[in-house]
């Protein structure tokens, strides 16, 4: 059953395990699940981490960057919620094909996606 309940025990004891009160999911109560091919086209955060992923590298770290900066953006109110998809995914794209060689390669790609999202959204 859908509760935030347990991924926040399990944050909050990790590694322990403890029982949850929260209701066991039955499938068999639902009825019918319907699943449709993604929209990449409408749902633009899905496809920049998706592309995020296939590109590996710093890509990801880019793409989590400029989502975290953009919704900052969109719950004080400075850009609209469909911008911060548009930002994400032009974030992740501008991020140069690197391989990983140390902590200061994500520091730098983090950087240089939050400073993409802020400056396109001329904040």
């Amino acid at each position: 059953t859908p509760d935030m309940k347990i991924p926040i025990q399990y944050a909050l004891t990790y590694p322990k395990r403890y029982p949850c009160d929260v209701k066991p999911l039955d499938l068999t109560q639902i009825g019918n699940l319907s699943f449709f091919k993604p929209d990449y086209e409408n749902f633009k955060c899905l496809r920049a981490c998706k592309e995020a992923i296939e590109r590996g590298g710093l890509a990801p770290a880019a793409a989590n960057a400029a989502n975290e900066e953009a919704v900052r953006l969109f719950l004080s109110e400075k850009i609209s919620f469909l911008e911060i998809g548009e930002l994400v995914y032009e974030a992740m794209r501008r991020q140069p094909d690197e391989e990983i060689l140390s902590l200061d390669d994500i520091m730098r790609a983090d950087k240089m996606a939050r400073e993409y999202v802020l400056n396109a959204a001329g904040k």
